[in-house]
């Protein structure tokens, strides 16, 4: 799992770890949020939380090597989603918190903001509140990594801590080819039937 970097004795005391449950249909993932080296992402992600935006969510994805599209940079990931009915009252995007600055790093169990695709940088790169897991060291989602062609890499925010099993359960989960009512993930990624998130929360 990610090994977040030591927070400096003055931050040590006032930054404790955030630990956010979500209980899913598979059973429970606990995630720790990293609020220090994150602070951005991290708390656009506790908005979204503490709202009970992912309350009714799902998991809508998992990329792993019989379905990767990009041979050239596979990579291994799941996805999940805020609950559909609350997208109306989505936050304006935030920018994204590059690993160069975080020094945070897309290792297995990694937590991290998936975003828009900007040309080239230093473009507009946002997010918003979809999310995915690692499966496995993922150094090509990092910045200068090329999944992307900005090359500009995601925003790890959080490790899991536990749960390492349900994420595997949803990683295997069926990915039969999309349909047109399903065209977000890319062919064959979309999981069918989705998982879904019964509620995510604080400890």
């Amino acid at each position: 799992m990610i090994q977040l970097p030591a927070a400096s004795p003055s931050t040590t005391q006032a930054a404790k770890p955030v630990v956010i449950v979500f209980e899913t249909e598979l059973g429970d993932i606990t995630t720790e949020i990293d609020t220090v080296h994150a602070p951005v992402t991290a708390t656009n992600f506790l908005r979204y939380v503490d709202g009970g935006f992912y309350n009714g969510g799902e998991f809508c994805r998992s990329v792993r090597p019989d379905n990767e599209i990009r041979k050239d940079v596979p990579i291994q990931v799941i996805q999940f989603r805020i609950n559909a009915a609350r997208r109306a009252d989505e936050v304006p995007p935030i920018p994204v918190e590059r690993t160069s600055v975080t020094g945070l790093r897309h290792v297995d169990g990694t937590v991290s903001m998936a975003r828009d695709v900007a040309p080239a940088r230093p473009g507009p790169v946002t997010a918003t509140n979809d999310v995915f897991i690692t499966i496995g060291t993922q150094p090509s989602l990092d910045d200068t990594g090329n999944r992307n062609p900005d090359g500009q890499g995601f925003a790890a925010f959080g490790r899991v801590i536990a749960g390492a099993n349900v994420v595997q359960t949803i990683h295997a989960s069926p990915t039969p080819r999309e349909t047109p009512a399903t065209p977000r993930a890319g062919p064959g990624q979309t999981l069918v039937p989705t998982i879904q998130i019964i509620r995510a929360y604080r400890i």
